[in-house]
């Protein structure tokens, strides 16, 4: 799959893959991916935030995720950096790249 050439204006959540989704608490805490990501493509992506974390890689730690590739992605949060959080993810930056995250 491929994202690239996007602009992001003010967007929640502009680079995400979460695994761990539970639209309602009561029955799926801790509940476990079936479903492999892998070969997913980010490139060229830049603008705005609207939330603090730009970039949100919530991978499963049965099956986590793979070949991600992020190359040219700028996203700020308030005239800053967005910060990333990425647990369970692999794969590679390039080139210009904020926030860091695999």
């Amino acid at each position: 799959m491929r994202f690239q050439h996007c602009v992001m204006n003010n967007v929640d959540n502009p680079i995400i893959i979460d695994q761990n989704y539970c639209p309602r608490t009561e029955n799926c805490p801790r509940q476990v991916s079936g479903i492999k990501i892998s070969d997913v493509l980010f490139v060229d992506i830049h603008g705005t935030s609207a939330t603090e974390v730009g970039v949100r890689l919530d991978c499963s730690p049965n099956k986590p995720c793979t070949g991600i590739r992020l190359k040219d992605v700028k996203l700020l949060y308030r005239n800053k950096p967005a910060a990333s959080a990425c647990v369970h993810a692999g794969g590679i930056e390039a080139g210009l790249f904020q926030p860091n995250c695999l």
